[in-house]
């Protein structure tokens, strides 16, 4: 039996989601964890939360997530980036509430990597004329 499911990928600073939605009753899994257990903060939850209240399909779809890399941070900011695509997959006309509420933008911010010699990637030594 093969069930409809809808993909998305989602990145933010270093961490990458998985998101499939299938039509559900509105149960959340992330890495095979419950959502409040996983993302403990309630801002957290409130960024994966919003692509859903924007599209008012919150209890349309269960919604499985594999996330890896970075902190939970970056990780909510993925998972909702890939929330947002598997939406747009599922509904185009879905597509200009969210890119109009910015969530189908990637934030392509990283860490800047350190220099060799240097102690961090822009702190340098102190100059000493004498």
């Amino acid at each position: 039996m093969a069930t409809t499911q809808y993909y998305g990928t989602g990145r933010r600073k270093t961490s990458v989601a998985r998101v499939y939605l299938r039509p559900g009753s509105g149960k959340i899994t992330i890495n095979h964890r419950d959502f409040e257990n996983y993302f403990v903060r309630e801002s957290a939850q409130l960024i994966i939360r919003h692509a859903l209240s924007l599209c008012e399909s919150t209890s349309d779809f269960d919604i499985y997530v594999n996330v890896s890399g970075g902190g939970k941070s970056g990780q909510a900011g993925a998972v909702r980036m890939g929330l947002s695509r598997a939406l747009c997959a599922f509904n185009p006309n879905y597509r200009g509430v969210l890119k109009s509420a910015g969530l189908l933008t990637r934030d392509a911010r990283k860490v800047e990597r350190k220099k060799y010699g240097q102690p961090g990637a822009r702190k340098r030594f102190q100059f000493s004329k004498r």
